[in-house]
Order: C-alpha cells, then structure tokens, then sequence
C-alpha cells in the first residue's frame, strides 16, 4: 500500500513537471501578453492562405524583450485516409 501512494505521487509530480507539448492558439495577435523564448503560438486571424494557419514565436532575446517572428505554416486539421 505504501509503495502505491509512493509510485502516485512520483506520477503526479512528473506530470505537474512536465511542460505542455501543445501549441497554444488564439484568435488574434493582440491576445498574445507574454511570449517566451521558443514559444510557439498558432494566430487565427485569417491574414494567411487557405490551409495555413498564422504562427508567432519567440526567437531572440533583445533588449526591448523577447523578438516576435511571424510565418504561416501549414495548418493541423484531420488527417484522412487514402483508398
């Protein structure tokens, strides 16, 4: 029983360690308070072509803060299957 509540909590720590794989979006770059360096956020607010998807990142640190890069990438939808 002991090792069970040990084994629970060394999860539940890792878990809380672990930081978000996710890609974080909003519906517009104004929304974006705080960009760290190597953060990725996805911008939808339709300045890209069909299928892209607007990303904003945190490259370089200046001394005005962290320097925002913009690009359109291809945008994450459901994946179908050829026949």
């Amino acid at each position: 029983m002991r090792s069970a509540i040990w084994l629970s909590g060394l999860l539940v720590s890792l878990a809380l360690a672990t930081p978000a794989l996710a890609v974080d979006q909003v519906a517009r770059e104004q929304d974006i308070i705080e960009l760290r360096l190597g953060q990725r956020i996805q911008v939808d607010d339709g300045s890209c072509p069909t299928g892209q998807i607007k990303e904003v990142s945190g490259t370089t640190l200046s001394t005005a803060g962290v320097t925002r890069v913009r690009k359109c990438v291809p945008r994450a939808g459901t994946k179908t299957q050829m026949r």
